[in-house]
């Protein structure tokens, strides 16, 4: 990608899907990986399921994000957040192809997400900390979020920081 490309974002679309596993998988194990069932439910059941277009059409970039609580959806992650809040937005998971990172299209998602926030009071997310995923942890301090709590998943092989900020 260009300095001088721009990017543009949009709902996901069938077609996209795709490409949006792909993104996910290259980016395990800072999010778990996806098959295209899992894909195809988040573009079901998702609050917010959002694409980084390049203008030549090419999806370089992607977030799900959920409505808190009451999404049938088993993580454990989610599952924390949906015992403490009574009204959040979850970001599952946000993926940016390396080569559009640190060019604010992760911010450009997040704010995004943040002006679908009608009635919510709370953005909530975890980061890995096992293993620790540097780029994200001052991506969500820089972003205004405070820690919340941590956990184990996997077996203990994944420990997450939980998040959250007022919105």
């Amino acid at each position: 990608m260009t300095e001088d490309q721009v990017v543009s974002l949009r709902p996901v679309e069938p077609a996209d899907l795709p490409t949006v596993r792909l993104l996910n998988s290259a980016a395990v194990p800072a999010v778990n990986d996806l098959s295209s069932e899992e894909l195809a439910l988040f573009a079901e059941v998702a609050h917010t399921f959002l694409v980084v277009v390049l203008p030549r059409g090419s999806v370089v970039g992607f977030l799900v994000g959920l409505d808190g609580p009451g999404v049938a959806y088993d993580s454990v992650n989610y599952r924390w957040f949906s015992e403490r809040y009574d009204c959040f937005l979850y970001v599952d998971r946000v993926v940016v192809d390396p080569s559009g990172q640190g060019r604010g299209i992760g911010r450009s998602l997040y704010e995004a997400f943040v002006q679908r926030a009608e009635g919510h009071t709370a953005l909530c997310a975890e980061v890995n900390i096992r293993p620790r995923n540097e780029g994200s942890l001052a991506f969500h301090h820089a972003f205004g979020f405070a820690a919340v709590g941590e956990q184990d998943s996997e077996g203990g092989s994944k420990r997450v920081r939980l998040f959250a900020k007022e919105i």
